[in-house]
């Protein structure tokens, strides 16, 4: 029986995944499961309100079957409810936001092409990210990246950005995440020149699309530490692509454990970190994701969802006119990071 806030008692579905902390996904058929506190966070940050929820999702739907009926997407609530919540319960930006999402796909075959956890295995093996088991305590999962880890030699860098979409489509699941976002800790230790120069503005410009404009989640902080010299051509790189909400989110620590401490508490950093978490686990996320190969097969190994669709000019990853253009900028930003280097 739901309560007026469209709760359902959800029993051993509320349950962590493998003990680890991990939230499970949502079940089949839709329902709230969502705190109280959550609800209220949703209805003040979010514009979500619970009386109204089942009306927007269907709002959206239409919109699908109108404008664009021939779209292989998951019409289902809990699936549509992910892109109302990026897009605080705006219509047409979270039918925009769903269209840059399949968008992506057609225009990277190169990451979206067989995408599934056992072939990025090589990369969670080498410790290129992970996830913390715990939250943190506003409720967001934070996502630990250490690109250092990699080496131009070792894979392509497109692998590394396959794990993490895998990784972000495996953390917006539950709806705890679609409320509170995701924090990202990023570790440079290590990185030098080869790893720097290697992904160029234009594969920059997509990454930075997906994530601000072709995926549902909040990024709600980017937490760089370690970071060398060499990072202010990183981020030159990066910066001409980010809006200036998300610029205001990286937050630059260095060596700097107790500016970490400040915005991350103790209680869910690893001990690299200065934490109590524990050591760093790069195992049980890795687990998680393997797990859960079955969904990924369903939702990836399948017919290009855009087949026969008309989209609006204005779509993510327009065209590369400025191909050009980015790679003499390149060239320029190449000779700085040699100098910082």
């Amino acid at each position: 029986m739901a309560d007026q806030n469209g709760h359902i008692d959800l029993g051993p579905l509320r349950e962590v995944v493998a003990g680890v902390g991990f939230p499970a996904p949502p079940p089949p058929i839709y329902a709230c499961t969502l705190t109280p506190e959550l609800v209220a966070k949703a209805r003040e940050e979010l514009q979500e309100k619970p009386e109204w929820r089942l009306r927007d999702v269907q709002a959206l739907r239409d919109m699908i079957l109108k404008d664009h009926p021939n779209l292989r997407t998951r019409l289902d609530d809990a699936f549509l409810l992910r892109f109302l919540r990026a897009r605080k319960f705006d219509y047409d930006r979270a039918l925009h936001l769903l269209l840059n999402y399949h968008a992506s796909r057609k225009a990277w075959p190169e990451v979206f092409q067989d995408l599934k956890p056992s072939t990025v295995k090589h990369v969670l093996d080498l410790g290129f990210l992970t996830v913390q088991p715990r939250p943190d305590p506003h409720g967001r999962y934070i996502l630990c990246l250490r690109p250092g880890k990699w080496k131009p030699n070792d894979y392509p860098f497109v692998d590394n950005i396959r794990a993490i979409y895998l990784t972000l489509e495996k953390l917006i699941q539950p709806e705890e995440t679609q409320v509170n976002g995701i924090v990202i800790l990023v570790d440079y230790t290590g990185v030098g020149f080869s790893q720097a120069s290697n992904p160029g503005p234009l594969l920059a410009k997509k990454v930075v699309g997906i994530l601000q404009d072709g995926f549902p989640i909040r990024i709600k902080a980017v937490n760089i530490i370690n970071e060398p010299r060499i990072f202010k051509g990183i981020f030159a790189i990066i910066k001409p692509f980010l809006k200036e909400k998300m610029a205001e989110r990286y937050v630059l620590h260095g060596s700097d454990l107790a500016s970490l401490h400040r915005v991350v508490p103790h209680s869910v950093l690893p001990q690299e970190y200065g934490g109590v978490a524990g050591r760093l686990d790069m195992s049980a996320w890795s687990r998680t994701l393997l797990e859960a190969e079955e969904e990924f097969v369903v939702e990836f190994c399948q017919p290009d969802p855009l087949e026969g669709v008309i989209l609006p000019d204005s779509m993510l990853f327009e065209g590369e006119q400025a191909g050009a253009h980015g790679e003499d900028s390149f060239r320029h930003l190449r000779s700085q990071l040699y100098y910082c280097y």
